[in-house]
C-alpha cells in the first residue's frame, strides 16, 4: 500500500464567515445544497446546473453532488432548515411590501 497515494480535490470549502459556514463550491459563494437542490428537486442535469451557474464548471458542479452524497443528512437538514424559514418569513409576510391581510 505505500505506493498509493491519495488525492484530494480541494473544490468544496467551508468558511464560517461564508454562507453561515455551510459549504460552498471554492471561488464562489454557491452552496452544494443550491446544487443539490437543484438537481434533485428541479430535475437539472449536470450541463443545466452549469447554464444555470455561469459561475461553475463541470467538474465543480460533479464534485458538489459528490460531497452532498457524501454528507446527504447533513445537507438535507439544511434544505429543510432553509424550507422551514420559508415557510415561516410567509406566513408572517415578512420581507413583503405590504403585509398579508388576515380574515
Amino acid at each position: 500500500m505505500s505506493d498509493v497515494t491519495v488525492l484530494s480535490i480541494d473544490t468544496i470549502v467551508s468558511n464560517p464567515k461564508i454562507r453561515s459556514g455551510r459549504p460552498i463550491i471554492t471561488g464562489t459563494t454557491l452552496r452544494v445544497q443550491d446544487i443539490a437542490s437543484g438537481y434533485l428537486y428541479k430535475g437539472y442535469s449536470v450541463d443545466d446546473l452549469v447554464k444555470h451557474y455561469p459561475q461553475i464548471n463541470h467538474a465543480q458542479a460533479h464534485a458538489a453532488l459528490a460531497y452532498y452524497y457524501a454528507h446527504q443528512d447533513e445537507i438535507d437538514a439544511q434544505l429543510e432548515e432553509d424550507a422551514e424559514f420559508a415557510r415561516k418569513a410567509k406566513d408572517e409576510g415578512l420581507g413583503q411590501r405590504h403585509p398579508p391581510v388576515h380574515r
